[in-house]
């Protein structure tokens, strides 16, 4: 069939549209099998999901009018694969499973065995049944290799190396998955399997906090994506190099890594997209974007993901001890339980940055024995998964107890071990905290100057990191600026004037002339009033000589596709529902009732008065986004010309929903932003 061959050969090529208009349906309805499988997966390339998911259910019902249960049960099989890839609903994943089996019974073994064995392995894993998990895992590695499906075999493998690294058989593990690394890199899988197992081998090492590790996978990861990732790849592998950046710094690059995840995975994510978004507040927290981080966390909190520990450290910097001592007890005592493959589902790795927000919370508002019950955690933790950041985090808590106990020589021998651990992994963030507590106990036992040097060096730490509350908080600690006559009497003068297109700007004896950028417009205002916040709103309604756009502007919550499909759901819900009580399967009716619980609260979000549909990303979210770009990106372009005085401001300068240049109290500039 030559419309079949030219279909095919356009997916080969990625070429979705093309591939996409060969196989839409006639006038007499589809053409057949093939033209539907190339639909499917040709929406998918193209970026539309549910279009994918719909077309695998049409080739379900197709091959069961035509009396084919192979062919059913293997689109079956699809559609809960591709359910379970992007929409964190286990029970329409349950339930499309069954319906695959069911019209298996009687068929000799074949692929699409291997391929029900290969979905359920991770659905059992989402879920948090690792026996169950293991079983499915070893079945797909058999059945995967038998059939000739290496998906199978593949994803099979790196199950049973996640279930071996949670079951705190680490070294067995890594070794499992640096051999997937390696058959990965040759090309064994087809792109997409590649770019979920990529995304997996990082997920399995972030959540070890075996940063270096991850961060080598990122690297080979990015490499691979462009000209082989589609679908949600990219944005998920964003979201990685977003993580990479959130410990290493700068803190702009990884906001902005972390923004265009949220940009790019928005069309595919349901339930799992709080992971990208709680990225996002936990790097906006690190900036010091306050309201940023609280709309990120509460919009993950939305998506039924949770938002701790960022949310409770984030009511610690804004005041609320009290609060966030609740809040992180509350998630230490009820773990997070959704279902997700970006952090171990069960076991005591879950539990490791709660125990670390803890022994900081605790240690805040004095309270020794929540500080000894979180070190006495990670120490257990890090004694069962090898570990150097799991071991400074352990050191670190031990320190503060010890603090906070007297034990002042301990103390300062766990400090300076969580210091030199965490700047060994190139984690200065953390790095700078473990400074400034190991400064507390210096000046505790009266060594003032010791005390100076470690407070000082996090100051700096942080400056560079972009940690722009963290460097003021740490200023309050080193005391006054230097005596008058340790720095110049008055001010230095700086440049910043537009002259037509371009824009005239300098200091220290050195000028350059750049582009008038938005950037720099949104800058010159910031400086003309040093130390004031401007909404955002208030300076794109500048640089653009508008009126702020209305609030309510926005896109829809969920199209009328996706409505639509996640009343499929809700049915496919109930139907699991059913059986879970039938059986009497109390844990996954509790699972299958927080999916229905979810998809309703998603569809009621979606319809505002009258029954219009409800819109999300207004005006502020957008702002936000847009001047934090122009302004970052008119940062690197004068770093090109003027890297002094870019560093300066993008030290000085915080973006958010509120934006500021807040001068530097060391080394403050005079700004001339007019010619005279």
């Amino acid at each position: 069939m030559a419309v079949l061959d030219d279909a095919r050969a356009a997916l080969d090529r990625g070429e979705w549209q093309v591939a996409l208009d060969l196989a839409a349906p006639g006038p007499d309805g589809d053409a057949g099998p093939g033209l539907i499988e190339v639909r499917a997966l040709a929406a998918y390339g193209h970026g539309d999901l549910e279009a994918a998911v719909t077309a695998w259910e049409r080739l379900h019902a197709w091959h069961l009018a035509a009396g084919d249960a192979v062919g059913a049960a293997r689109a079956a099989a699809m559609v809960a694969m591709y359910l379970m890839m992007d929409t964190g609903l286990m029970a329409p994943v349950r339930g499309w499973l069954r319906r695959a089996e069911a019209v298996l019974q009687g068929c000799p073994e074949g692929p699409a065995h291997a391929l029900i064995a290969m979905t359920r392995t991770y659905e059992r894993f989402m879920c948090g049944d690792a026996r169950g998990s293991g079983e499915q895992a070893a079945l797909a590695v058999t059945l995967g290799a038998r059939h000739d499906v290496p998906p199978a075999v593949m994803i099979g493998r790196v199950a049973s190396a996640r279930l071996r690294i949670a079951a705190g058989e680490v070294v067995e593990g890594l070794a499992l998955l640096d051999e997937v690394a390696v058959d990965l890199m040759l090309g064994s899988v087809d792109p997409l399997t590649a770019g979920m197992m990529y995304c997996e081998l990082i997920c399995a090492v972030q959540g070890l906090a075996l940063h270096d590790r991850a961060r080598e996978w990122t690297e080979v990861m990015e490499r691979w994506r462009h000209g082989a990732a589609f679908g949600g790849i990219n944005g998920r592998c964003r979201v990685h190099r977003a993580e990479m950046l959130r410990m290493s710094g700068p803190c702009d690059l990884a906001e902005e890594e972390a923004l265009g995840a949220c940009e790019e995975l928005r069309p595919w994510m349901r339930r799992e997209f709080g992971w990208p978004l709680v990225e996002l507040g936990t790097i906006r927290l690190r900036r010091g974007d306050l309201d940023g981080a609280d709309a990120a966390f509460r919009d993950a909190h939305e998506h039924a993901w949770s938002p701790q520990p960022g949310l409770a450290l984030l009511m610690l910097e804004r005041g609320d001890a009290a609060g966030a001592a609740a809040a992180i007890a509350d998630a230490i005592a009820h773990p997070f339980e959704v279902p997700s493959k970006e952090r171990p589902p069960f076991g005591d790795l879950r539990l490791a940055p709660m125990w670390d927000a803890q022994a900081e919370i605790a240690a805040a508002a004095g309270d020794v024995e929540a500080v000894r019950r979180s070190a006495e955690a990670l120490e257990a933790i890090a004694g069962t998964y090898a570990s150097p950041a799991l071991a400074s985090s352990a050191a670190l808590a031990r320190g503060r107890w010890r603090l906070l106990t007297g034990d002042l020589a301990g103390a300062a021998e766990d400090c300076s071990v969580a210091v030199a651990g965490w700047a060994e992994l190139g984690a200065p963030y953390e790095t700078a905290g473990a400074r400034i507590v190991l400064g507390h106990v210096h000046r505790r036992a009266g060594r003032s100057e010791a005390a100076h040097r470690e407070w000082e060096a996090a100051r700096a730490t942080y400056a560079h990191f972009g940690a722009a509350r963290r460097v003021e908080s740490t200023a309050r600690l080193l005391g006054p600026v230097p005596s008058p006559a340790a720095r110049p009497a008055q001010p230095e003068a700086a440049l910043f004037v537009r002259r037509g297109g371009y824009r005239r700007v300098g200091f220290r004896e050195r000028d350059v002339v750049v582009p008038d950028l938005v950037g720099f417009r949104h800058l010159e205002r910031l400086l003309a009033e040093p130390g004031r916040e401007l909404h955002v709103l208030d300076l794109v309604a500048v640089v653009g000589r508008t009126s702020p756009p209305p609030a309510e502007a926005g896109l829809p919550v969920i199209d009328d596709v996706a409505r639509a499909a996640y009343r499929r759901r809700l049915v496919e819900v109930d139907e699991d529902i059913e059986d879970a009580r039938r059986n009497d399967d109390l844990g996954r009716l509790a699972l299958a009732e927080r999916d229905r619980d979810y998809l309703m609260a998603e569809l009621a979000s979606a319809v505002g008065l009258g029954g219009r549909a409800r819109a999300v990303g207004g005006s502020t979210e957008r702002a936000r986004t847009s001047v934090t770009r122009a302004v970052r990106y008119a940062l690197r372009r004068l770093a090109e010309q003027h890297p002094d005085l870019a560093g300066h401001l993008d030290r000085t300068v915080r973006t958010g929903s509120y934006c500021s240049y807040v001068p530097d109290p060391v080394h403050p500039l005079r700004w001339r932003l007019q010619d005279e």
